[in-house]
Parts: structure tokens; sequence; C-alpha cells
């Protein structure tokens, strides 16, 4: 049996927001003595103890996971442009500009365009097909395709139709037939 979505596997589970018996286990010990801990860790730190200090400024301001990449990729238009932008990258790995994981980050971006520009041109390709597959069934003068249907009411073929790329759409770059 497959759960529905917004349905729980075990109704009888526990409520949201409870908590563990750990984490109530630790607040009970903190109660009343996080203000000392803390001023202890700041006098720590102030006193030179490098583990404090990075404990104390963790908390205040913290590593930053992400950072905004000083890169500008190349407008891409087609899978060229794509392997001229990781040409690109790779160059600003190399020269430092870049980090390696910054630079596979921004890699992966760019392959998600060229998957994504992959389905449009597939999308294109098969519109394509399903319209000239009607055009030739509807000259075998009405001939049933086998699938029983003549090539005229064909629901694929006025699917096709509804869903084709309109050329001068801002999602064609260029690539499109």
């Amino acid at each position: 049996m497959t759960f529905q979505p917004g349905q729980s596997g075990n109704p009888a589970g526990r409520p949201k927001g409870a908590r563990g018996k750990a984490a109530m286990f630790a607040e009970q010990l903190f109660e009343g003595e996080a203000e000392n801990i803390i001023r202890a860790a700041i006098e720590a730190a102030k006193g030179g103890d490098a583990t404090a200090v990075r404990v104390c400024l963790d908390r205040v301001a913290p590593r930053r996971r992400d950072r905004v990449v000083p890169f500008e990729l190349p407008p891409l238009h087609s899978a060229a442009s794509v392997l001229s932008a990781l040409a690109d990258i790779a160059a600003a790995v190399s020269a430092g500009d870049l980090t390696p994981a910054e630079g596979d980050n921004i890699s992966r971006l760019l392959d998600r365009y060229l998957r994504t520009l992959e389905h449009v041109d597939l999308e294109e390709r098969l519109a394509k097909l399903e319209r000239e597959i009607p055009a030739t069934r509807g000259s075998q003068d009405g001939q049933n395709s086998p699938d029983g249907h003549n090539g005229h009411d064909n629901q694929a073929s006025q699917s096709a139709r509804r869903h084709q790329l309109d050329p001068d759409s801002r999602y064609n770059f260029g690539d499109a037939p």
C-alpha cells in the first residue's frame, strides 16, 4: 500500500515539534548556566585560547558556505557555446581565479543547460515528425493507420500542433530547425 501525499505512514508517531530525551536533558543541564558558559568562552578567547576564539567566531559570524563568484559566463546559444564556457572555466581554475569546487558548480550549471537544450531539441524534432506523419497518412486516400484512426483526426498530431515551439519564442536559442 502506498501512502497518500500529506498522510503519515505512522499516524501514532511522534507529534510535530516534540523534542527528544537527549535534547531535553541537555537543556536541563544548561538551564541557568548558559550565560556563565558563554562568558567563560569569551574570557578564554580573550586569553588567547584558539579553540575558544573559533567557537565564538563561528557563533557570531559563521563561515559562508557559498560566495558570489566573480566569473562571467559567455552567452550560451548552443552546445558549442557550452564547450567554450567550459574552456573558460578550466582556464579560470588554472589561473586560481576560481576554486576547483566553484568551477565544478558552474560546470554543473552548464550541464543542466545542455540537457535542457537537448530536451528542447528532442521536442522540436518529435513535433516535426508528428506533423509530417498525418500528412503522409492523409495522402493515402483516407486509409486507416494501425491504431484504427485516419490521419485527419489523429490526437497525437493535434497535441503536437498545440505544443509546437514558436520560432520567435524567447526559448528558441537559434538552434531550432
